[in-house]
């Protein structure tokens, strides 16, 4: 201990009196005032005038002073405190120090604005805080903001780092078109280090009385969440609504693996009249399933159970997808036998449909390939034999149809390389042709049943596989070459990709003839793919493909974004889509400071061909340092003549907590490169 004074007076071991700019220091704790009285025996202080009391960052000041140094107990009259974590300060009638880091103020204020700012306060009956725990207690509270009291709790309790800790977490306010004006008061259960639950009510003026439920839990070798919300009796649809979601992964050893995942709703609007996002509203088949998993070593075996429900547009039906009841999988792969690499996709399914032909299939897929390679090149020939056999649910011929394709396929490609200069710096530039030929004849499957072949998406991955057709129901008949070309641009010193070219073609030796929706084109060449993009500089981002019919001389498909990001919360994104008698639609969003503290963000999705808007969104944050205040407006598309409209408002007191509908989570799903910011601490002190 080290006592300093102007003046020093000492009785034997029993007193020390300090007197005039006194101080006594003890390990990481000081105390200063204008008189400080020791007695040694019993390790008590006394302290008058100007004291402050200074540990661990944290500061109280007061006129008066009673504490014990061995048990960090006692108490101060009429104190101004600061602490150090989140900044916070106050003032108090009294605060007694109750032992280490552990402290209770009577008749106090608590804020994180700086000195002369009092934008909130926490006034509060009794305040309670425990750094050892990280918890803070306050009886009998009224928040007050801008010196109007907008809240009142008799208990809150709150967490004074990150740490979960369970309690009732701020309210959520909004409204929707939907429901109207509709309030959330969270409960936030922390059951245990690896497990929690949130038991949110949700009081929605239209409809009623909302419980939304959520368990999570991690345990060895397991995680899982459930969530089941219910509403009863609902106003306006006058029946039960609710909602289940069941997500469980299982790691029984390190070969065996289990999921289950399990979403049901009650009614095919569920969402629609519920939901606040475009990703919930946009659901069409939710799935049920159950899986299990053995690995060994090169090969995979998978059981499977699935079913789905399928939420209806009354205006634009779709057919449910067949349920596999059950689904057994099995793929394998043995590499370098005498240097070719033997290969195997097996299917053994059922398959199950209200309306439709259902029945079993069984599938078998082995293939045998030569890999040769080098270091500038590679050439591949494949060969296999795709076997399917169907036991379908009907009596007489057709009952039993099989089907045997050979399969035949060479890949082959070179990596060309090079270094240039441009724009100042160096680059190494790649070139890399490909050519694909696959060869499958002619088998007539019309009579064949169909559970789940459709045409696949014609793209750059597509034009490199052996089947036209995802699924195993189809096999296109094939005599083809696929001709690619790809260009790179690489910085030298980092390897970073900065501009990649791409183009494509399909030429046909044969005209096939197995189709599926699509009709088949008369031309021998598909159509043209090209595409473009790359991190041109670090704030620009360009990805354009282009799908071009050279027979119709029209393009099928454009695709194009770019994306401006010159800083954390600066961000500009605009693209197009379009898809020749499909869809053309527009999507711009953005994120950009509005002047000092002010921060904008935008999103508006449109469809040109439907002439409606998909999803718009708008939003204003402003940020005060000690609290900020967002309000966004979202509007989204729900069926094809219906659309919702949300409004979220959120005021977040720094180191306190949030009270409103929180929109961070819209703004992160809806503008790509969205960043919460500190608005306020960017400016300049000059400007605060």
């Amino acid at each position: 201990m080290v006592v300093e004074a102007d003046r020093i007076v000492g009785i034997g071991q029993k007193e020390v009196r300090a007197e005039g700019n006194a101080i006594l220091q003890q390990d990481d704790q000081s105390l200063s005032a204008d008189l400080i009285i020791y007695h040694p025996p019993q390790e008590d202080v006394f302290a008058l005038g100007n004291v402050v009391v200074k540990r661990g960052g944290n500061v109280v000041r007061g006129p008066r002073l009673e504490f014990n140094l061995e048990s960090q107990t006692g108490q101060m009259e009429a104190p101004v405190y600061q602490l150090e974590r989140n900044n916070a300060r106050g003032e108090a009638q009294l605060f007694v120090f109750e032992g280490e880091n552990r402290y209770r103020a009577k008749q106090a204020s608590y804020t994180t604005c700086p000195v002369n700012r009092d934008d909130w306060y926490l006034r509060v009956a009794e305040l309670e805080i425990d750094r050892n725990a990280n918890v803070g207690v306050a009886r009998n509270v009224w928040l007050e903001f801008q010196k109007v009291p907008i809240l009142y709790s008799p208990y809150v309790d709150f967490p004074l780092g990150k740490e979960r800790k369970s309690g009732f977490l701020p309210p959520l306010i909004g409204t929707t078109t939907q429901g109207g004006a509709e309030i959330t008061l969270p409960y936030y259960w922390n059951i245990a280090p690896n497990r929690d639950a949130t038991i949110a009510p949700r009081v929605i003026a239209r409809r009623g009385l909302m419980l939304a439920n959520e368990f999570r839990y991690l345990e060895r070798g397991y995680h899982g969440e459930a969530k089941a919300d219910i509403l009863p009796d609902d106003q306006v649809s006058g029946r039960d609504r609710w909602a289940l979601l069941l997500q469980h992964a299982h790691a029984f050893s390190p070969q065996l693996q289990g999921s289950v995942n399990i979403q049901r709703v009650s009614d095919d609007n569920y969402f629609r009249d519920l939901a606040s996002s475009v990703t919930l509203t946009s659901q069409t088949n939710l799935p049920q399933e159950g899986t299990l998993t053995y690995g060994g070593e090169g090969w995979i075996a998978t059981a499977r159970a699935q079913k789905y429900q399928t939420l209806q547009d009354p205006l634009a039906p779709v057919t449910p997808p067949y349920d596999r009841l059950p689904q057994l999988l099995v793929q394998g792969l043995k590499p370098d036998l005498l240097g070719a690499d033997l290969g195997l996709n097996a299917e053994a399914v059922r398959f199950e449909h209200p309306t439709l032909v259902t029945g079993g299939r069984l599938v078998a897929y082995p293939t045998v390939s030569y890999p040769l390679r080098t270091s500038f090149a590679y050439l591949t020939p494949k060969a296999g034999l795709h076997y399917t056999r169907y036991d379908l649910d009907r009596s007489g011929p057709g009952a039993n149809p099989s089907r045997s394709v050979p399969i035949g396929s060479v890949d082959a490609g070179l990596f060309l390389e090079r270094p240039m200069s441009a724009f100042g710096q160096r680059f190494l530039q790649t070139l890399e042709p490909r050519l694909f030929y696959v060869y499958v004849p002619f088998r007539d499957q019309a009579q064949l049943p169909n559970f789940d072949s459709a045409d696949a998406d014609f793209n750059f991955a597509q034009i490199f596989t052996e089947n036209r057709f995802t699924g195993s129901d189809r096999i296109g008949d094939a005599n083809q070459m696929t001709l690619a070309l790809t260009s790179r641009l690489l910085e030298s010193d980092s390897g970073a990709e900065r501009l990649r070219f791409a183009l494509g073609q399909r030429f046909r030796f044969e005209k096939p003839r197995v189709q599926l929706a699509s009709p088949i084109s008369p031309s021998n060449r598909s159509d043209l793919l090209a595409s473009i993009g790359g991190r041109l500089t670090q704030s620009w981002l360009l990805d354009a493909s282009m799908q071009w019919n050279p027979s119709d001389n029209e393009t099928e498909k454009l695709n194009l974004y770019a994306r401006y990001h010159p800083a954390p919360g600066k961000v500009a994104n605009v693209g197009y889509r379009f898809t020749r008698n499909a869809l053309e639609q527009v999507d711009v969003s953005a994120q950009w400071p509005l002047g000092d503290r002010w921060q904008g963000v935008l999103r508006y999705n449109y469809s040109l061909r439907e002439s409606r808007v998909l999803d718009a969104l708008a939003g204003l944050e402003y940020d005060a340092g000690c609290w900020s205040v967002r309000f966004v407006a979202q509007r989204i598309a729900t069926a094809v003549d219906q659309a919702s409209h949300a409004f979220f408002v959120q005021l977040e007191l720094t180191g306190l907590g949030k009270i409103g509908a929180d929109p961070l989570h819209v703004l992160r799903s809806s503008i790509p490169g969205f960043t919460q910011v500190d608005l306020y601490r960017e400016q300049p002190a000059s400007a605060r």
